[in-house]
């Protein structure tokens, strides 16, 4: 048995990390809680992205005919992963992982085949279905003649590693169902959040003040939050256009979307609803800032679509004791329980009204941000799913046994 303090994990992750939205951060505190427990874990990763202080980071090479790429798929991805693939075999010859944990798809597949190469047991960090993506991207048509091909490929992904870890109970179930998964090779392993970095208490009222001038929002204007990557398939028109019914029915209730990409793209959709003067678009939002620029929400809100990716978005407006309005999702459920406030997917006035609604009950939506952050601080915590790895870990290198896991957070 290997000892817990010599460890060694490769990770690879098929993204330029690291970039402030969810993907990238599941990553990042994965990787941190790992190290507090003693792992030296190396990340294998795209050329560009942030450095991050203490992290073990091996970037490839740049192409030399696309110095960048699209957040999500891309036709330029192919090329990319060829790239991390041949990273990942020097880094792999030269690290000698116990542990090859490969993040996404792209990872597993490229992970695999280090694990054949050095006889190393495979983990595959599963965030979220791979021919889903690419259909919620725009970039697959369903019922095109490529989508069998595609949903071939990500069965033959699923098989491959020799454990799953799930952001979902909903990803579990789907890995079984339509992939044929085995039940013991898959382990939920929630998105979690850090409660002391995103506690409202440890935010300033001067610097929340400071900010909601420098953005210009007025005072007397309640605030909707919103931080994640900015897409169709995410609910960002939906929220544009939610906020064009509130201005519509007299309320005065003032938008803060916070994120990347396309933000020129919702500016002209808000400014065509005549509701730019209702929405501050920021772009992106370093995640040391993020607690901050969330806390001036009296309401945030979760309008993503997807039945298989993590909503980890949603964790941190629990953190800050924030009330949540999320479409009503099995994901979203998963995280906010009977303290969430839903409305039925894709239903825009709906939205609309249930935001109104908790803005005008101010004792309801103190007692939902206090159960929620309570649930957050019990249930989501870093170092909780620190351990879930750990455990995982051990019990593929023959030194423990993880069944306990299969089932429950």
């Amino acid at each position: 048995m290997i000892e817990e303090r010599s460890l060694r994990v490769l990770m690879v992750a098929p993204t330029s990390f690291f970039n402030d939205y969810g993907g990238h951060i599941r990553i990042l505190e994965e990787t941190l809680a790992l190290q507090e427990q003693g792992v030296q874990v190396t990340i294998v990763t795209y050329r560009q992205g942030q450095d991050i202080d203490g992290l073990d980071i091996r970037r490839t090479a740049r192409l030399p005919y696309h110095a960048d790429y699209e957040v999500g798929s891309s036709r330029h991805k192919l090329a990319f992963d060829v790239y991390l693939l041949g990273q990942t075999l020097l880094e792999g010859m030269r690290a000698r992982p116990d542990i090859i944990h490969g993040h996404m798809h792209e990872g597993a597949l490229i992970g695999s085949a280090l694990a054949k190469m050095l006889r190393r047991p495979l983990v595959f960090d599963f965030q979220g279905g791979l021919t889903g993506e690419m259909v919620d991207h725009g970039f697959l048509n369903p019922d095109g003649r490529i989508f069998p091909w595609v949903w071939w490929l990500e069965r033959f992904i699923c098989h491959l590693p020799n454990v799953v870890l799930t952001s979902s109970l909903r990803a579990k179930q789907l890995l079984q169902r339509e992939f044929g998964v085995a039940e013991e090779r898959v382990v939920p392993l929630p998105d979690c959040v850090d409660t002391g970095r995103f506690n409202r208490e440890r935010v300033s009222q001067a610097a929340q003040r400071q900010l909601k001038q420098s953005l210009g929002i007025p005072d007397e204007r309640p605030v909707v939050a919103y931080l994640g990557l900015l897409a169709d398939y995410q609910g960002t028109d939906h929220l544009v256009q939610a906020a064009a019914l509130l201005k519509r029915r007299g309320r005065s209730v003032h938008f803060l979307i916070m994120g990347y990409p396309r933000v020129a793209y919702y500016q002209a959709m808000a400014r065509r609803l005549d509701v730019a003067d209702r929405i501050t678009f920021t772009g992106k939002v370093p995640y040391e800032r993020a607690p901050l620029y969330l806390s001036l929400g009296d309401v945030a809100v979760s309008v993503k679509m997807s039945e298989t990716e993590g909503s980890g978005k949603v964790l941190n407006y629990m953190a800050l004791a924030q009330p949540v309005v999320a479409y009503d999702t099995h994901v979203h459920r998963e995280y906010l329980a009977e303290w969430g406030t839903y409305v039925p997917v894709a239903d825009v006035p709906g939205l609309a009204t249930t935001i109104a609604e908790l803005i005008d009950d101010p004792e309801r939506r103190q007692d939902l941000g206090v159960a929620l952050r309570h649930r957050a601080k019990n249930h989501y915590s870093w170092t909780r799913a620190g351990d879930r790895i750990q455990t995982v870990y051990k019990a593929l290198l023959g030194g423990g046994d993880f069944s306990g896991l299969l089932s429950n957070y």
